[in-house]
């Protein structure tokens, strides 16, 4: 089995998987200045749970977004089972042609998501992924990532929106009952929701017309699903792309 760690801004999702079967996936909160020895307990904890212990993987790979806790994570990971992880960035091959300014750039979740979506869904492929930010990316018929956007997040820019208007109050990410809101809770809903929706639509439709064509669009990330379901086109719904992105990955970086 190999281990997969993927390092958000929020979350650090843990999973594994053997050959093409993905064992299992949990998610914990990111803590940037968590030591080694807590992510390790953490993670073993996590693998207990699901019946694993560190000497039955035999190597992991990790990808991260949050550079300061990339080292204190793949030390963890190093001290629990014995093997140094594959850490996604410059150099590992992914079998896409990555076409922006600075490839370097890229974050490596942006491309574990591309890689499994150009492999498992038709291109040309837009993917969305809504997590802290919601990022899209694309990928064309010849398997080149052609970049993308990136815009705040739905929990970001609902936080950004609680925190500057003093009457308005937190909330939970859930659908009010109808589009037009009657009370102060239901139009803050709605509008989150709702506008997010739009804004995939939106954008997916830019992007093909930009393209020329039209593109198979797939989203991801913590926060899809409860948004997807809203929007008016037709999405695939893939809460387990970038862990098989990451898996693609690794096998492709054996020697």
């Amino acid at each position: 089995m190999v281990l997969a760690v993927d390092i958000g801004n929020t979350n650090v999702v843990v999973g594994c998987f053997r050959d093409d079967k993905i064992i299992f996936t949990e998610r914990l909160s990111t803590a940037r200045l968590s030591t080694a020895l807590e992510y390790t307990v953490l993670i073993r904890t996590v693998l207990e749970l699901n019946g694993m212990q560190g000497s039955d993987f035999t190597g992991c790979i990790l990808s991260s977004v949050v550079p300061p806790a990339t080292q204190t994570v793949r030390e963890a990971v190093l001290r629990m089972i014995g093997k140094e992880p594959l850490v996604i960035g410059a150099g590992v091959k992914t079998g896409l042609k990555i076409l922006i300014d600075n490839p370097a750039a890229v974050g490596s979740d942006r491309v574990a998501d591309a890689v499994a979506a150009a492999n498992d869904y038709p291109l040309p492929v837009i993917i969305a992924d809504l997590g802290t930010a919601t990022t899209f990316s694309v990928v064309d018929e010849n398997r080149s990532f052609l970049g993308g956007l990136i815009v705040p997040g739905v929990r970001v820019s609902l936080d950004s929106l609680t925190s500057r208007a003093a009457q308005l109050p937190a909330i939970s990410l859930e659908p009010a009952k109808k589009v037009i809101g009657t009370n102060t809770t239901d139009c803050m809903k709605s509008g989150i929701i709702y506008s997010t929706a739009s804004a995939v639509d939106g954008i997916t439709a830019r992007i093909e017309e930009e393209l020329g064509r039209p593109c198979t669009v797939v989203a991801t990330g913590g926060n899809a699903g409860k948004i997807i379901p809203f929007c008016k086109r037709r999405i695939y719904l893939d809460d387990t792309l970038l862990l098989r992105g990451m898996m693609y990955i690794y096998r492709k970086n054996q020697k």
